[in-house]
């Protein structure tokens, strides 16, 4: 599985860092997990075709998060002319916030007939989905966001990876992110704790009873951003690529 950070920052671009939005590919599959509100921007910027993107996964919904979408759809129609199908796999709640969000950005744009299929799936905590090879485990987190917010777990082509979304620790990121050959983690401040998100020290703190393969830490706010290379973990950037 190859994978790029697309977008490795918070929701206020610290650092000048691009909304979450990660890029995968294994076997015959070629995927997103998350769609934060400038994905658009930097798949144009990494040169990724979008039409080569077969399914999204979406961790929650917040705008940093999924906020792309809407883009990324009328781009299909109107920009890539998109002909394959699109699977997005999703919290529920998802669609009702999609819609709204594309018709306050796009007057008009659900009414649109589209020129391809797109199939939009539901998550439910704690069970598996395939989407072609892909498998996906969500593991509900601790995450304000109007709906239930996940952890994912992916695995493809014999590979797997972790995703915390934003969360502050719970107990399920241990069985989500055990023993997975990456495990890319949100460590939004250094050391303060505070709700609804991870912090470098608590992480650090349970890395060892994960037997995690590969730790990458991503949405990193300002503070984080200033001491990470205390850390000793690899830190995420904008454009980074990763080979399992």
């Amino acid at each position: 599985m190859e994978v790029q950070f697309l977008g490795s920052g918070d929701a206020f671009g610290s650092g000048g860092r691009f909304n979450t939005c990660f890029y995968a590919c294994g076997g015959a599959s070629a995927f997103l997990v998350d769609c934060g509100a400038s994905s658009m921007i930097a798949l144009r910027k990494f040169g990724i075709d979008p039409n080569t993107v077969r399914t999204i996964f979406i961790s929650h919904l917040h705008g940093d998060h999924f906020g792309g979408l809407p883009f990324f759809i009328l781009d299909a129609q109107l920009v890539s002319r998109r002909a394959g199908p699109l699977t997005v796999v999703w919290p529920p709640g998802v669609r009702e916030r999609l819609l709204a969000a594309m018709e306050i950005f796009f007057p008009g744009s659900t009414k649109v007939e589209r020129s391809f299929a797109v199939d939009f799936r539901e998550l439910e905590a704690r069970v598996a989905q395939k989407v072609e090879e892909i498998e996906v485990i969500p593991y509900e987190v601790k995450h304000a966001c109007g709906d239930p917010a996940f952890a994912l777990r992916v695995t493809v082509d014999g590979k797997t990876l972790c995703y915390s979304g934003d969360t502050e620790w719970v107990e399920a990121l241990r069985e989500a992110a055990q023993g997975v050959d990456l495990f890319i983690a949100e460590s939004y401040f250094f050391n303060r704790q505070v709700k609804f998100h991870l912090d470098y020290a608590t992480l650090a703190r349970h890395l060892p009873e994960l037997g995690a393969k590969r730790v990458v830490l991503t949405h990193m706010g300002a503070d984080m951003l200033a001491r990470a290379a205390e850390s000793g973990c690899e830190a995420a950037y904008d454009g980074m690529m990763i080979s399992l």
